[in-house]
């Protein structure tokens, strides 16, 4: 069960979480912050982007509904020198050390693998990859100088491989970029949670059970998805929550949202967490 309970479980606490303009971030930064959390969030969207919904000034907003404060740190986490400064400066806007880090952005380019460009392909790992350990890295010293803190990296499905002959769903080999570095970003929760045992940081990874119709997925990948193969964005929320409030002995894991959801027996809440969601 979780570490604490209650509407306002994560009082005095402070998170920073990556791709908050919209999407799963964003309800994920309002959700932490109806719970008593003071949020930093970061993306490279400050006010309006040119084809999808969702800013941090709009996410921002949704913070400070529930009273929370909420610190914008405009950065590409492509850019090694620019993902450099969030932690410091969500740390120095927060006033303290980050408790929580949810490592939620990502690069999702889908194409064949006989014409993946390498420029695609770093960039792919520059963002789901390199950005997330660089960022665990700075917040690493005031969580083990605190002795706790919770690590969160979302992961996907296609980090595992599809059975087969015959296959499916051929289309799920587009995917195989992207799922390699999701796939790379669970090796990496696992060998970080193994060093820092004892530590009192927990390392976790959590991926949907099925697609979740953020601005982004819409986008990318709306055409192939049905109604059927959709989790709700509360689910989504309430089964990365718990790893932001897991106790010490949860760590390393690679845990599906809905999974968690049913194990533990937790009640999905709406993102303004006022009342169960709708079934």
């Amino acid at each position: 069960m979780p570490a604490s309970e209650g509407r306002r479980r994560f009082e005095g606490r402070r998170a920073l979480v990556t791709g908050a303009s919209r999407g799963i971030g964003a309800a994920v930064a309002e959700r932490l912050a109806a719970e008593g959390a003071a949020v930093a969030i970061t993306a490279r969207t400050l006010d309006r982007h040119p084809t999808l919904s969702g800013s941090l000034e709009e996410t921002a907003d949704r913070i400070a509904r529930h009273g929370s404060q909420a610190a914008l740190v405009v950065a590409d986490l492509a850019d090694a020198d620019d993902r450099a400064r969030i932690a410091p400066e969500a740390v120095e806007a927060l006033g303290g050390p980050i408790d929580i880090l949810m490592n939620n952005a990502a690069a999702a380019m889908y194409q064949p693998l006989t014409d993946f460009p390498l420029k695609r392909r770093r960039l792919t790992y520059e963002i789901n990859f390199h950005a997330p350990l660089d960022l665990i890295q700075a917040v690493l010293p005031g969580m083990t100088t605190a002795g706790e803190g919770w690590i969160v990296n979302l992961s996907s499905a296609t980090a595992r491989p599809a059975s087969g002959p015959p296959f499916a769903r051929p289309h799920i080999a587009t995917m195989a970029i992207y799922g390699s570095s999701k796939a790379a970003l669970n090796r990496l929760t696992n060998g970080l949670a193994i060093e820092l045992w004892g530590t009192g940081v927990r390392v976790n990874t959590v991926e949907p059970r099925a697609a979740v119709m953020s601005e982004g997925a819409e986008a990318v990948a709306g055409d192939i998805i049905t109604p059927e193969m959709v989790e709700s964005m509360e689910a989504m929320v309430e089964g990365t929550l718990v790893l932001c409030d897991c106790e010490a002995e949860r760590t390393g894991g690679v845990f599906v949202s809905l999974d968690l959801i049913e194990e533990l027996g937790l009640q999905v809440m709406q993102l303004d967490g006022s009342g169960p969601a709708p079934a």
